[in-house]
């Protein structure tokens, strides 16, 4: 009988595709849903704001109790990587603590059933993955680590520098995923905007779209996070030019008041970001993401007012909103001027009403158009919807649509299938659609 195995992946993207290379290593095991039949349990924990690492160490506790006797528990990623020397003397219920170098060697820490830090963060190139969670759609991890000084942000101190994988690894991956099938791709790093710079190439992700677009197979893809100041004019014309990559433009831009632009370190002012947002915003059928920071030190009420009065008015079509967590190794940790807890909660709830106000705005905006959309799976809401997404979104982030599961030829929808359809209502945040004619975009 196989041993069964039960996997957690917490935080980003970039962190399931670490997690789905580990699954490619145990695939002698069975998954299971149920932890408590489990004979090894993994969290791949995410180490970024204190809400995520609260979150990664209530999964391992509560994993911890409902584990059946001579299981093993592994915790692994951020989180074990950031704080491996008190995590181990803190939490002798975990059997094996592994950071981000060891993700590809994961069945030999199973079977030494040893803990294990390697000093490199591990970066996929050639490792067998398994794909979670869709049969179309994979996230591309670019590169690891990141040459940005965000003052709140950790990041570096335990993943380092910027490291990416060359042209022809990424190359080799996408077309092995399309061997199995899949056609619709998400480009992810930390600093998606700086890949190859380490390799003083400039505009990597220009370099990086021909040779994607050269892949027979690949329909759809789109670049996430992103980063001001790496981000070029060109760049957002070479996108904007793409057959396969769409208009898809997530970048994080945290605020927009010039001084606490400053005090953040984002490197780009307010002007220079209005004028990368305003180009995104006015490219065709385009769709602009970003994420804001309530409550960093030294932000004035006046500050918070003019960025809540930009995102109000911008456009913006999603919106990620963060209150300042006071994160140790970083600049902000040392600075004067700290916000308190209240202040921070009353400015992340007015701007994240805020956000919920454009999402609603951004989805109203779709009623009416015909979309290309693929279908996912049975909804959870109804036995004759089927849950969708815009093919322009990121998967799962970005939204939902419901689908009546028979087209007008009474002819049966299919998942994993682009569609024509119309976008016909709005019900509370989920869009719903009817497929014109079952039209499929082959």
């Amino acid at each position: 009988m196989p041993k069964k195995l039960h996997i957690v992946s917490l935080g980003c993207t970039k962190n399931l595709v670490d997690t789905e290379v580990m699954l490619g290593k145990l695939k002698n095991f069975e998954l299971t849903d149920n932890n408590e039949d489990a004979d090894v349990i993994i969290v791949n924990t995410c180490g970024f704001i204190d809400a995520a690492k609260e979150e990664s160490l209530n999964t391992v506790l509560s994993l911890h109790q409902q584990r059946k006797e001579e299981s093993l528990l592994v915790m692994a990623g951020c989180l074990s990587e950031r704080y491996k020397d008190e995590l181990m003397e803190s939490i002798p219920e975990v059997d094996i603590f592994t950071g981000v170098g060891d993700y590809e060697h994961i069945d030999e820490l199973l079977a030494e059933k040893q803990s294990r830090f390697s000093e490199e963060v591990y970066l996929i190139d050639g490792a067998e993955r398994v794909v979670t969670g869709s049969s179309y759609h994979a996230y591309i991890k670019l590169s690891e680590g990141c040459n940005q000084a965000c003052s709140f942000c950790a990041i570096p101190s335990f993943k380092g520098k910027l490291h990416s994988r060359t042209l022809d690894s990424i190359v080799r991956e996408v077309e092995g995923l399309v061997a199995r099938g899949y056609w619709d791709f998400s480009f992810v790093s930390q600093d998606s905007s700086s890949y190859l710079r380490d390799m003083n190439v400039k505009d990597g992700l220009s370099l990086l779209i021909e040779r994607i677009e050269m892949i027979e197979g690949v329909k759809s893809a789109r670049i996430l996070y992103l980063y001001p100041s790496t981000t070029t004019i060109t760049l957002l014309k070479n996108i904007a030019k793409s057959k396969i990559f769409h208009n898809y433009f997530d970048m994080p831009i945290q605020h927009i008041n010039d001084d606490m632009l400053r005090i953040m370190k984002r490197g780009f002012g307010k002007e220079k970001t209005l004028e990368l947002l305003s180009f995104m915003r006015e490219l065709p059928d385009s769709f602009v993401r970003t994420s804001f920071i309530v409550g960093h030190p030294g932000e004035t009420e006046e500050m918070f007012e003019e960025m809540c009065a930009f995102a109000k008015s911008f456009g913006f079509d999603r919106m990620n909103i963060f209150a300042y967590s006071d994160e140790e190794t970083t600049t902000a940790h040392e600075m004067q001027d700290k916000i308190d807890e209240e202040t921070k909660t009353r400015r992340a709830e007015i701007l994240g009403d805020i956000a919920k106000e454009a999402t609603e705005k951004s989805l109203r905006a779709e009623i009416g158009k015909v979309r290309e959309i693929v279908i996912d799976k049975e909804s959870d809401e109804h036995e004759f919807l089927l849950s969708a997404r815009e093919l322009l979104w990121a998967d799962e982030i970005d939204g939902e649509i419901y689908v009546n599961d028979r087209t007008d030829d009474n002819s049966e929808l299919l998942f994993g299938r682009p569609y024509k359809a119309k976008i016909t209502d709005l019900v509370g945040d989920i869009l719903t659609a009817t497929v014109d004619n079952a039209q499929t975009d082959d």
